[in-house]
């Protein structure tokens, strides 16, 4: 195989954008996916996520077995999208294309930026607490500041240095979060914060809903980290090791923040990071679990970052035609991205945070209307056959804009909105669930089941895969 050099190195920086990864570019294994998400959950905001569930209300034990299941049925559908990352060779949003049209797939593209520029900057305060604390620094400016940079130079080096970070953040993940959880149980006597409260409908389907919820959000980005697999590698290995890493990785950590909160309640969501770092019995060992923290919200950031800029790329290039970018502009794309999160960091106050992760998250209905469409149109409608080259050209198979797509999406989001519980908001459904969110849930059925019938007459996919020439060995066509 003659692999370019330049894709050959850790510490090369990445070319591709959105163009086809070429076969000879092709590398790694279905097991890279399981160390990046498994890296990528072992992180601070997942404890969060996690503590979130009892502090609504439910008992530790029932809010564990709640997040598990949540974690299993949103990693699924956010393992599906990884499994079209070798066949497709593309990142995740331009092959939405084949749904929505060239155009109308920045409908979902836009809330996509926004939401993970939200997380991005929510991602930069807790790194940037995480490297004060080692810096020695009351200033956290000064952490959010150097975690941005970091977070800079990782995403613009790219694909392989990424995944490199993610097999780090799951070995030294593994080693803190083990010591953090000998450490709690020895701090505290958790066996009697544990199994006191009855179990409650409610509070379970919003645990259900936090873990699905948290997996969903990875669904407009998954597949952009196992496009470079080879064409031949299994899409049944790729899904296998992407939803055991990410499941495994989150509810780990969601398990570890729901007996947290159980235990301390206020004092660790009023400073996680702190509260994390007091459970170490030395000022050194502490140090060592700050890094543990920055490492993992590294791991995290990059993707976000990353999945923003190609986010935004995608978006442009619908309207300009072009096919790629250059490095150049691949880099301040990123660049630019990082540097607007860092900004919104800096000078956002502690309540704005709040109510602008609050808005983040209502945001997440948008994803579960799109996940439907592209799943349900890629397995079940195009049966995995796509025509690659007209998803860069409006006037062909795909169209500027697919009504019918675009219509079952309108449809999915509004079909939410009685069922949400959020800060912002509360649906009348939900009220007489007791306050759980189900949302998900509806937006997934109800736009599946009315896009399959109507895309079923109304699509034209084509007979087989088709791809630009050159980048498919003949066999691969067949």
């Amino acid at each position: 195989m003659n692999r370019d050099a330049t894709t050959d190195s850790t510490l090369s920086i990445e070319r591709r954008t959105i163009e086809v990864v070429p076969d000879d570019e092709r590398h790694g294994t279905p097991r890279s996916q399981l160390t990046l998400w498994f890296g990528a959950n072992m992180q601070i905001t997942a404890i969060v996520d996690g503590a979130l569930a009892v502090v609504f209300g439910a008992d530790a034990i029932w809010a564990i077995v709640g997040l598990l299941i949540g974690n299993v049925l949103g990693g699924i559908v956010m393992a599906l999208h990884s499994a079209q990352g070798p066949r497709l060779g593309l990142p995740q949003m331009i092959s939405s294309r084949a749904q929505f049209g060239i155009y109308g797939a920045v409908v979902p593209l836009v809330l996509v930026i926004l939401m993970y520029l939200g997380f991005a900057a929510t991602g930069t305060v807790l790194g940037g607490q995480a490297i004060g604390h080692i810096l020695g620094s009351d200033d956290v400016a000064v952490g959010i500041v150097v975690f941005g940079v970091l977070t800079a130079v990782v995403a613009v080096t790219g694909y392989r240095l990424i995944h490199a970070v993610g097999r780090v953040a799951s070995v030294v993940g593994i080693v803190g979060f083990t010591y953090l959880a000998i450490r709690l149980f020895t701090d505290y006597d958790v066996a009697s914060f544990v199994g006191v409260k009855p179990f409650d409908v409610a509070t379970f389907l919003l645990a259900i809903s936090l873990g699905a919820g948290w997996q969903l959000t990875y669904g407009p980005y998954v597949a952009d980290y196992s496009r470079y697999l080879p064409r031949t590698t299994s899409g049944r290995a790729t899904f296998w090791c992407t939803l055991a890493g990410s499941v495994i990785g989150s509810s780990w950590s969601m398990t570890f923040g729901a007996l947290v909160a159980a235990v301390a309640g206020d004092a660790f969501l009023d400073d996680q990071v702190g509260f994390i770092g007091s459970l170490a019995e030395s000022t050194l060992v502490a140090l060592l679990i700050y890094l543990v923290i920055v490492v993992g919200k590294l791991t995290v950031n990059c993707l976000n970052a990353y999945g923003g800029f190609m986010s935004i790329l995608t978006t442009v290039t619908a309207f300009n035609g072009k096919t790629r970018a250059s490095s150049t502009a691949r880099a301040a794309y990123i660049v630019g991205f990082i540097a607007v999160s860092v900004l919104v960091a800096l000078g956002a106050s502690a309540d704005f945070l709040s109510n602008f992760k609050n808005f983040v998250l209502v945001l997440l209905m948008v994803f579960t209307p799109w996940s439907a469409i592209n799943l349900t149109d890629y397995y079940l409608v195009s049966r995995e056959r796509v025509d690659v080259p007209a998803l860069y050209d409006p006037h062909g198979r795909y169209g500027g804009w697919n009504v019918t797509a675009l219509v079952c999406y309108v449809i999915g989001v509004v079909a939410q909105i009685p069922f949400l519980a959020q800060t912002l908001y509360t649906g009348p459904v939900t009220e007489m669930l007791g306050g759980a969110d189900v949302s998900w849930i509806v937006g997934l059925v109800v736009t599946a089941a009315i896009y399959y019938p109507w895309a079923r007459r109304t699509s034209n996919p084509p007979t087989t895969m088709i791809y630009p020439d050159g980048h498919a060995p003949a066999e691969a066509t067949a």
